[in-house]
């Protein structure tokens, strides 16, 4: 090996850091561990039987196909599938605004590559998804954070920090934002919250990046309709993917926005991938075809839809009066909030020994804060696991809140 590796790695390999939770998952690997940890899709929606059906069909009658390259933006046939699924739910979209990725997650980092400068500004919500945060900062931005209330970024938050931003002499490349079930809180931002921060973004020229990986997974609520469709200038760029809605393995995402944009999109994606795979990309094509995919569908929310209920139930009954959460209307997720002299942290740890696990909030804020807040999922788990880790959990927090008043009061405790 070389003498001086560690001085010739790039600046973007230097701004690269692991993901928090992915080492934290790490230590959540003991068989007897009940993990609220990773944002893990159940098994028991993944449509096995369906799939092997329709690969057996595939390699019977278009393996040459399924086997060979494809465009970059990927196979036509699902674009056209996707695009129909959008123009029906009221998108004025065509094929050309459309491209396939390897995961949501290759569309923020090709985000990043076609938009983002060392110094550049992203906004992104306080708290926001880490992939996405970490994404954007391997290309050198520098991320602001914009708190949130219960009904999402705060918009009048977001214009005060464009108008300081702008008195700067600074424009930021884009507004990130998870609109839908969001990542860490759960929270869904009203239609009314999203027209508000459309308005600012023209207002003010800026982007708006709208994350979409759990939107079909509604429990309760009225949907609501895309940023995209709101706005209708090309001033919106979603992100779909098949990650939570069929199967993670398969690796399909989309980007759905301005033919300008998907140009720049494509070019980038030539030198990361050439092409998402053909034979992964001709599965989801089919599958999308039959019936068998809105009937899972729905049976991956009904699901979700009772471990999220069983462990709001657990919350209700064990946690203690300090300890708020929120209430998601769909996704995998939701967002914990401890008393403000607690370090999730710490309690992590305590968990441990417990056998149960979460990831710290602090990681989901770009701004260091965030210590006293933790995400729990709810998809992986099943119900009775759930509810004897949210049980264990309260314990652990009991524990925690009696050690502090302890300290407060000067009581020493015996044995």
């Amino acid at each position: 090996m070389i003498s001086d590796l560690p001085n010739i790695f790039s600046n973007i390999a230097n701004n690269m850091k692991r993901s928090a939770i992915r080492e934290i998952l790490k230590l959540t690997q003991q068989p007897d561990m009940i993990s609220f940890a990773g944002g893990l899709p159940a098994p028991e929606s993944f449509p096995i039987d369906d799939l092997k059906s329709i690969v057996s069909d595939i390699m019977n009658e278009d393996a040459a196909a399924a086997l060979q390259y494809d465009a970059t933006e990927g196979l036509k046939e699902l674009r056209e599938i996707l695009v129909d699924k959008y123009q029906q739910e009221g998108v004025d979209c065509t094929l050309d605004n459309l491209i396939i990725t390897t995961a949501s997650q290759q569309g923020l980092d090709l985000l990043g590559k076609i938009f983002i400068n060392k110094g550049d500004k992203v906004i992104c919500g306080l708290p926001s998804y880490l992939g996405g945060i970490s994404a954007f900062a391997s290309y050198g931005a520098e991320m602001v954070g914009v708190p949130m209330d219960e009904h999402g970024m705060s918009a009048k938050m977001l214009q005060e920090k464009l108008e300081e931003l702008q008195q700067q002499g600074e424009k930021p490349k884009f507004i990130y934002i998870i609109p839908d079930f969001q990542n860490p809180a759960g929270i869904t931002m009203p239609e009314k919250r999203r027209e508000e921060i459309i308005a600012i973004a023209h207002t003010y020229d800026v982007l708006i990046v709208e994350d979409s990986p759990y939107r079909e997974i509604r429990f309760e609520g009225k949907p609501q309709r895309l940023m995209y469709e709101l706005d209708n200038t090309g001033q919106v760029i979603t992100l779909g993917t098949f990650s939570k809605i069929v199967a993670p393995g398969f690796r399909i995402g989309w980007v759905l926005a301005h033919p300008d944009i998907n140009d720049k999109l494509v070019m980038a994606k030539q030198s990361a991938d050439l092409c998402t795979p053909t034979f992964v990309q001709k599965i989801a094509a089919r599958y999308m075809k039959t019936d068998h995919y809105q009937s899972n569908l729905n049976k991956t929310i009904e699901l979700y839809h009772k471990r999220r209920d069983v462990m709001l139930d657990g919350f209700k009954q064990h946690m203690p009066n300090e300890v708020t959460w929120t209430h998601p209307e769909g996704g995998l997720f939701l967002f914990v909030r401890l008393p403000e002299y607690m370090d999730a942290e710490q309690l992590f740890y305590e968990a441990v020994k417990k056998k149960v696990a979460f990831v710290v909030g602090n990681v989901f804020f770009c701004d260091g804060k965030g210590q006293n807040t933790l995400r729990m999922n709810f998809s992986f788990m099943n119900e009775e696991k759930i509810a004897e880790g949210v049980q264990r959990l309260a314990e652990v927090i009991k524990e925690e809140i009696s050690k502090h008043n302890d300290r407060v009061t000067g009581t020493h405790r015996v044995g």
